[in-house]
């Protein structure tokens, strides 16, 4: 699988460039006029870049067999830190969700670190149960009630889209493996009246859904990021405006550099930028999901599928909330997104991936 891997690499390092380039210039006026340093984003982005590195070339090239033996430690550690950043005076709150610590100028994600965590957990339990998790009690429900719980947690910020991110991940995971259609169409109905309160019992979440169905009533307050997002992308044409030339940026778009950067990349690069954009997307989706069917061992072959669905689904959305094609939900465009976590750890579950296109772990690692 060489040149899959390679193909990997070179993908993820042309988005990783695209998201060096299209930060600085969707955040350098707007970092120049609240921080007097136009530069400040794009240096803290490409220290985050740096950081990245050592890590995902640890996990890309020990053998993967080692995070299957230390599974359920790291889930256990994820816990750990999601109880810890909802204690006041630890976790840091902003916006009215309690979701990072703060160490100096730097803030980390501990729901990132769960995403990644519970992928290993998940390949693991699934690839040691085998044909067991088609029980409901002894194979898919205690399964079900791991990830209630940090979904619970994640909840408790409050953020409810990297809890349906993980959700989706975990049930693509858990139907590949064998579970039973009815007991996931189970767990769901289950969680419906729990996602309903979630979405509808809170202001500006409802203000979300409004804005989503009726986007041009409201153009000056709920509808207002949607509608901006519209003009950019509608304004790029086919070939962009130019980089660096957007309008839109100019805080009309608020988060232009982070969970509305397509929208930037489609004024200022056009419609040959953002399907650029998402053909990398798709030869990596489609070249991961090759190691996912080329893989022999069970372990990896769930590992690299949850890989696969979490950055695959992020972008979906990511890309559907800038085109309006679902609600509002600050998501970020993995590896082009400003973003020190996201960036950090979808660096790390490439190294996963990367790790597992080469081939089956050695023997005795465990």
């Amino acid at each position: 699988m060489r040149q899959i891997r390679i193909s990997i690499l070179v993908v993820v390092s042309i988005l990783i460039a695209i998201g060096i380039v299209m930060i600085y210039s969707a955040s350098a006026i707007y970092a120049y006029e609240r921080l007097k340093d136009s530069l400040f984003y794009l240096k803290r982005h490409l220290l985050f870049l740096l950081i990245g590195i050592p890590p995902t070339i640890f996990v890309m090239s020990i053998d993967y067999a080692y995070f299957k033996k230390y599974a359920r430690l790291l889930l256990l550690i994820s816990f750990i830190l999601l109880v810890a950043v909802l204690i006041p005076g630890l976790g840091y709150q902003a916006g009215g969700a309690r979701r990072w610590f703060h160490f100096g100028p730097f803030n980390f994600q501990p729901s990132e670190a769960m995403k990644l965590s519970m992928i290993i957990y998940l390949a693991d339990a699934l690839s040691r149960k085998g044909s067991e998790i088609k029980s409901f009690l002894t194979g898919f429900a205690p399964l079900v009630l791991v990830l209630g719980l940090s979904i619970g947690l994640i909840l408790l910020e409050p953020d409810l889209g990297t809890a349906v991110s993980i959700s989706c991940i975990a049930f693509i995971m858990l139907f590949v493996a064998g579970t039973r259609l009815e007991h996931i169409l189970y767990s769901f109905l289950a969680a419906l009246p729990v996602l309903l309160v979630a979405v509808f019992g809170t202001t500006y979440r409802r203000n979300r859904i409004t804005a989503f169905l009726h986007p041009w009533q409201d153009p000056r307050g709920t509808s207002f990021q949607i509608i901006q997002s519209f003009l950019a992308l509608g304004s790029g044409g086919l070939i962009g405006v130019g980089l660096g030339q957007s309008t839109q940026k100019l805080f009309y778009l608020p988060a232009a550099y982070t969970d509305f950067i397509f929208s930037i990349i489609g004024e200022e690069l056009g419609l040959i930028g953002t399907l650029s954009v998402v053909g990398l997307f798709f030869i990596f989706a489609v070249q991961g999901t090759r190691v996912v069917l080329k893989c022999n061992d069970h372990f990896g072959k769930l590992m690299s599928l949850g890989v696969v669905s979490m950055i695959t689904l992020e972008t979906l959305v990511h890309i559907g909330v800038s085109i309006g094609a679902i609600p509002t939900k600050g998501l970020p465009l993995p590896f082009i997104s400003y973003g020190g976590s996201a960036l950090i750890f979808n660096m790390m579950a490439v190294g996963l991936l990367l790790n597992v296109a080469k081939g089956s772990p050695q023997r005795g690692a465990l």
